[in-house]
């Protein structure tokens, strides 16, 4: 049972559930599992946690928010050119992406197993983003810096266009020799289009 000085709180559960499914992997990891690595019953993680697919979309969201709110950052500094947070916010999410698939393999493939059962999640998680790239857009439109007639579009099409860099189906790739050479000219070829006529 956890003591008094360390309460059971969601972030623990997460935390554990978390170093469960390194260990076991989705199929074979179980609330039980998490339980016993807590110390506590089952029944105490189902009171934060009502069923075992809450519990997994809960560990996935707070794994994909992490990327979110270290993007969120370069998002909203305003004291760089649009350009500039453009370029920052990409090879950040890059290099989020690539940091989570090679410093942790077993990690990364564990949700990118759960990635694909919990849609509802990963929307929201690309939602949160190409918001986050349309406030970019919009901030170079309104400078001028940017030609966006629709900011919320174009920042769906620059995060689609580089999706070989950020979506985990292209994870064999990012290790490869020429990578950051291709990232760099695709960044490149978006901001000369995306750049203000003149």
């Amino acid at each position: 049972m956890p003591s008094t000085t360390e309460t059971l709180t969601a972030e623990r559960i997460l935390e554990a559930t978390e170093e469960v499914l390194r260990r076991h992997g989705p199929a074979k990891a179980t609330v039980v599992d998490v339980a016993r690595a807590l110390g506590v019953s089952h029944g105490s993680v189902y009171r934060h946690f009502r069923t075992k697919a809450a519990l997994r979309e809960a560990v996935t969201k707070r794994w994909l928010d992490r990327t979110s709110e270290r993007l969120a950052g370069i998002a909203a500094a305003e004291d760089l050119a649009p350009e500039r947070r453009l370029r920052d916010w990409l090879a950040a999410l890059f290099e989020a992406k690539r940091h989570k698939a090679g410093d942790d393999p077993e990690l990364f493939a564990t949700y990118t197993v759960l990635v694909d059962e919990l849609g509802g999640v990963v929307h929201d998680h690309i939602a949160d983003l190409t918001g986050q790239l349309t406030r970019i857009i919009a901030a170079g439109a309104e400078s001028g810096d940017f030609t966006a007639p629709d900011p919320a579009t174009t920042a769906r099409a620059v995060f689609h266009a580089t999706g070989r860099f950020h979506d985990p189906g292209y994870a064999r790739e990012w290790t490869e020799p020429g990578i950051e050479e291709d990232f760099e000219a695709v960044v490149g070829l978006l901001v000369r289009g995306l750049r203000a006529a003149g």
